[in-house]
């Protein structure tokens, strides 16, 4: 089986794709999408019930993407978790022959929920990936098993004095890959990755810039509202509402931005997020020419 870390870490371009889970999802989904996906890209992320929102946990559902013949980049964040329930869940990827993860600190709980469930964040991220690196150094560790860490990053135009600090600590503490907020604008992504590489940084970090074929305006805005960090310039939202055919336009919006992006210094890859289908990220990948043609 090809591995997402022998993807991301080899000259070639990357592409993953995000798992579609909602509250009703079942195995059966999970596999429909991993033979939907699997063929187009080099690993599948499941993410950890963003913005707390209820779904099967990130580990059952790599199980599955497991059996199915993918590899599985499943996100663990420290916001519902201790210290000892994340190195347990920490243990069963491992058990599982998970070998990518995504670690991050997590959002907070949105004020609504209707649980009422507490954030816990006992930990914070960067503890949290020193902890899976803990676990690959231990006596007795086979380096097959070694995970490969990956850590969040927010693209911005950088002033003259930043220095990536925050990015440094990580890959110290054990991170390999980054991968971005959502950035549909390529001129953030170029001043940043050229730091990036004027720093040396992708000589320590695989980078996965992260986009989504959007299906209409009102999604973009909503995106815009839920997650303040993504950059979804006006221009992405006019071509939305202008356009005859919305989800084409988002399909072949998303497939150009991929072919842009794949030619920026640094990057190593593209990962799509889901907005709710599955098949528009098959379409976005087939529209784009880098697999599936």
């Amino acid at each position: 089986m090809k591995t997402f870390r022998q993807a991301a870490q080899s000259d070639a371009f990357t592409l993953s794709a995000e798992l579609t889970l909602k509250h009703a999802s079942r195995a059966d989904d999970v596999r429909r999408q991993a033979d939907l996906l699997g063929p187009l890209t080099d690993g599948i992320q499941v993410n950890d019930n963003p913005p707390a929102w209820m779904h099967m946990s990130a580990l059952s559902a790599a199980s599955i993407l497991l059996q199915s013949g993918v590899d599985p980049i499943p996100i663990l964040t420290c916001r519902d978790r201790n210290r000892v329930a994340l190195y347990s869940d920490l243990l069963g990827a491992r058990a599982l022959g998970i070998t990518s993860l995504l670690l991050t600190r997590g959002r907070r709980v949105i004020q609504k929920h209707k649980l009422h469930g507490s954030a816990v964040f006992d930990i914070g991220g960067r503890d949290l990936i020193a902890m899976a690196n803990e676990i690959n150094e231990e006596e007795g560790a086979r380096v097959e098993e070694a995970f490969f860490i990956g850590t969040g990053a927010k693209a911005f135009h950088p002033k003259p004095e930043w220095r990536a600090e925050s990015l440094d600590a990580r890959a110290k503490a054990g991170a390999r890959f980054l991968q971005t907020q959502l950035c549909f604008n390529t001129r953030i992504l170029r001043n940043w990755m050229a730091r990036l590489v004027a720093l040396k940084k992708t000589w320590d970090y695989s980078v996965m810039v992260s986009l989504t074929p959007l299906p209409s305006a009102e999604t973009a805005r909503w995106l815009k509202q839920q997650y303040s960090d993504s950059k979804i310039p006006k221009t992405v939202i006019e071509r939305l509402e202008s356009a005859s055919d919305p989800r084409a336009e988002g399909i072949a919006m998303c497939a150009e931005l991929m072919n842009e992006v794949k030619e920026i210094p640094g990057v190593s890859g593209v990962h799509l997020m889901t907005t709710g289908e599955p098949e528009l990220l098959t379409a976005a990948i087939k529209a784009s020419g880098l697999r599936g043609g």
